[in-house]
């Protein structure tokens, strides 16, 4: 069987499940690590014959497949902003969202410079809070190696895989086992930084079954209740934690845009901007808390 062939039968086999466009991104992932063939190249080896070994590799993967199993979990890995992060159950499979709010952050403070006024070098301190598979605060590290960065996770599986990350792609994270609930320290930062848990139970209608079936409900879900149970804790944390300036970056659920920053500036947060996705989604918010009174952009 050739390569062109099977990727035919991927799209067939799956299609009670996925689009065909989705078949043929989710063959070209399992290309890239059964036959170490990057997408841009995969279009000029179609014709190319399988081996008995690697057939089956990629029948395997498809059969994984149908059963619903994300391919992030087949393949154990996921790409995130141009690095390769290991991924199981135990942690979410990073999103391009996401991306975009770990982009909006290293923009604004690689275009700061790596020195003060007086010409000292910046030690910033940044804080990422849930940060399951460590895609943020490792993609942070690598892209502003001055700073000293902190992960914190209430999952000890989700930091045994966040800190396996940070040695297979060389960086420095200091990770922290802890429930921000109830979470305390005496440390302060310049950026803190999460995406918690937002999808309330109502929103679950709306999820496909592959996420639902295979990635942590601990990470995805809150009362329909007190939806921004997460948000209103790690707010007040980050009034007591901050350093005078320090900024809050939060990705959020796109529907509740609004009272997330109507309870930010309750407490005080200034600055406030609220950033659709790429999709036109409000998905991603930026504030700074100065001890002063909400302003809103």
């Amino acid at each position: 069987m050739n390569i062109g062939t099977l990727e035919e039968h991927y799209r067939l086999e799956l299609s009670p499940l996925y689009e065909s466009d989705e078949a043929k991104v989710l063959f070209s992932l399992a290309a890239e690590q059964v036959l170490a063939l990057p997408p841009a190249k995969l279009m000029m080896h179609k014709d190319e014959t399988l081996s008995f070994i690697n057939t089956q590799k990629f029948l395997s993967i498809l059969n994984d497949l149908q059963t619903g199993k994300p391919i992030q979990h087949i393949l154990e890995e996921a790409h995130f902003y141009g690095l390769v992060f290991k991924v199981n159950e135990n942690v979410l499979i990073p999103r391009p969202e996401t991306e975009e709010l770990v982009e909006w952050i290293i923009s604004v403070y690689s275009q700061q410079g790596s020195a003060n006024s007086f010409g000292v070098p910046k030690k910033l301190r940044v804080l990422d809070i849930g940060t399951g598979s460590g895609c943020i605060p490792i993609t942070l590290k690598r892209h502003l190696p001055n700073a000293k960065v902190s992960a914190l996770d209430i999952s000890t599986e989700a930091i045994a895989i966040a800190q396996e990350n940070a040695r297979q792609i060389g960086v420095e994270i200091d990770f922290i086992t802890a429930d921000i609930l109830a979470f305390k320290s005496e440390d302060k930062f310049d950026i803190i930084v999460s995406n918690p848990p937002y999808i309330r139970d109502l929103e679950k209608s709306e999820m496909h079954n592959n996420v639902l079936m295979h990635e942590p409900h601990l990470a995805l879900f809150v009362s329909d209740k007190n939806p921004l149970i997460f948000y209103k804790a790690i707010a007040d944390f980050a009034k007591t934690n901050l350093n005078p300036g320090g900024e809050l970056f939060f990705e959020i659920n796109e529907y509740l845009g609004e009272e997330t920053v109507e309870m930010m500036a309750d407490k005080g947060f200034t600055n406030i901007q609220l950033r659709k996705d790429m999709q036109g989604k409000d998905r991603m918010i930026k504030a700074v808390f100065n001890g002063g009174g909400g302003a809103v952009y």
